[in-house]
Parts: C-alpha cells; structure tokens; sequence
C-alpha cells in the first residue's frame, strides 16, 4: 500500500510547472528525433511505440481488472490482418481501416470477456490461452482470407493525398497515435470506470457489494483492451508492409505479458517502460535469438523476486530514497 500511495503523489506531481517543462522537452524530443537519428533508430522507436500501445491495453486488463490474458497476440492479429485485407483488397482508406482494426479487435474482445465471466485464475488464462490458438491456426489455414502462409502484403497508409512511405512519416503517425491513446488511457484509470476495474481487481465479491456490475465492466476491460491491440496490429502491418501468422504465436502473447510484468502491473509509465526495454532487448541479443525466451523468463522472474512493482516501482524507490537522502 505504501508504494500504491507513493505512486499516486508521482501522479499529483505531473500538475506541476516543472513536470509540464519536462513534458514539453520530451516532446521536442520527439519530434526531433527522426531528424538526427539513423532510419534503423527512426524504425525502432516506431515499434516502440506500436508495443506501448500492446502494453497499456494489457495493462488495462490484467494490471488494473486483475483478468490475465495470454492470448493477445490474437487480438493484435485481428486488427493487422483487418487493416491489411480492408486495404490492400478493398481500397479502403487507412483512417477507415484504422478504425475497423481497433473496433474488429475489441468486438472480439467483448465475445471472449462474455463466456469468461466466471473463470478466475488458471481457467481464464487457459481460456485466453485458447483463443490465440484459435486465431493463429485460423489465420494459418484460411488461405483465402489470410493469405495463410503465404502472407498478405500490406500497402503504406495515406492521410488524404499524402502517402506515407518513409520511416520519419510512420513514427511521426505512430507515435501521434500513441500519444492520444496513451492520454485517454492515463484519464481513463481516474476515471469511475479505472475504479471500478480496480475494484474488480482487489476483489469481485466485494466490488459487486459496492454496486460494480461485474458483466459490464470485465467485457468493457477486455475489449478496451482488444481495441488498443487491434490499432497496434494495424500501425505493425503498415510499418513491416507484410503479415503472415507466425507473426501472431504463443511466445509473442507471452512476449507482451512480460512487458507489462517488467514495467509495473497497474501503472501506465510502467507499460511505456517495459515496452521501451523489451523492444530493444531482442536487438542487442539478436546474436541469441534462439536465447531470448529463456532470457524474457529469467528477467520476469528476476523482476518479481527483486522488484514486483516493476522498473516503474524501482524508479520511484530511487527517487524517495534521493529525496529523503540525508547528504
């Protein structure tokens, strides 16, 4: 509890004109960024980007509603192959398509949240689990569809007669997009409805006594959390220009669970840290790539031993030990 309320007094402080300052550095950053940087750099920080979005949505789900998924890369397969097959088969605008990709995600979020309602524990996961099964082999063997393992091929977006072909242009769209949603998911948490998943999450009895409509809010957290995976599938087709379902397996649900893990379950700077290191991870091992699961395991059991509240709860630890640090 000490660390929740420590966490909460960083948010209170984000008021403030030195915060605001800081803010506004980071965003010249950011826009400076592609200036000076090598594309390799410009294409990274855009998948950056694309995996903060991963994160939050799952965040939303299992670190603030307490519901574990770990089958969400199903959900990011949808909304990519959604955004593909609108666009490269029927000429349908990327803002369009963009939009079918998150809300194609998020329906299918809510028709899993629905028949899980009463599962807790190992049964959700399972149930989760099953899902992204079920959509990996569907898009495997549904060739007309898919495009199965052949692939599909995914044309750049265009915002009206503008098409967006270079590395600069797709993270500046990128991280537009994820900046929006990252501030609609920050007020969302402090919302009634960030409450309540909170609620649901500490405990179900107790949060249906309060008056929490347990149906309403776990369909509504899986399918906020769907929609963020859907836009993010989209954004990683049209920056890879190419789908095939291998892209969409078991080791990537897991892949995105342990960013969550790493950065902080329950907060938002913690689902923007965990995606920033473990989107760099795999490019300073790729010598060991047939490594990395062992190495994504041994840092999520690491960081559960040393740290559970993740990077995000170190860094608050550093900061209250400078600030209470007698010299």
């Amino acid at each position: 509890m000490e660390l929740r309320e420590r966490y909460e007094e960083e948010l209170a402080l984000v008021r403030g004109l030195p915060a605001w300052m800081g803010m506004l550095a980071a965003l010249a950053a950011l826009v400076l960024f592609p200036l000076f940087t090598p594309r390799y750099l410009v294409y990274i920080a855009t998948l950056m980007a694309i995996h903060t979005l991963i994160a939050l949505g799952l965040n939303l789900l299992t670190g603030y509603t307490g519901q574990i998924s770990l089958g969400h890369a199903g959900f990011v397969a949808i909304g990519a192959y959604t955004a593909g097959i609108l666009m490269a088969r029927a000429g349908v605008p990327f803002p369009l398509a963009l939009l079918a990709s998150g809300f194609s995600a998020a329906f299918f979020g809510f028709l899993l949240g629905l028949p899980v309602l009463r599962l807790t524990g190992p049964y959700l996961t399972i149930a989760t689990l099953g899902f992204g099964i079920a959509v990996h082999q569907g898009l495997t063997n549904w060739e007309a569809l898919s495009g199965g393992r052949m692939g599909l091929f995914v044309p750049k977006p265009a915002v009206g007669p503008w098409v967006l072909t270079s590395e600069a242009s797709l993270y500046y769209l990128t991280i537009g997009i994820a900046g929006l949603l990252t501030w609609i998911a920050y007020n969302l948490v402090r919302s009634h409805i960030g409450r309540a998943f909170v609620a649901i999450r500490e405990s179900d009895v107790a949060a249906e006594v309060m008056g929490v409509n347990l149906t309403v809010y776990k369909t509504l957290a899986f399918a906020l959390s769907a929609f963020y995976a859907g836009i993010a599938g989209a954004l990683q087709g049209h920056l890879l220009g190419y789908l095939e379902p291998q892209m969409f397996t078991l080791f990537e649900s897991i892949y995105y669970f342990s960013m969550i893990v790493v950065g902080g379950l329950g907060t938002i700077p913690g689902s923007i840290l965990g995606a920033i290191l473990m989107t760099v991870l795999p490019q300073v091992l790729s010598g060991l790539r047939e490594w990395l699961p062992v190495v994504y395991g041994s840092i999520i059991i690491l960081i559960m031993l040393v740290e559970p509240w993740g990077l995000y709860g170190r860094w608050i630890r550093i900061k209250w030990w400078l600030k209470t640090w007698p010299l």
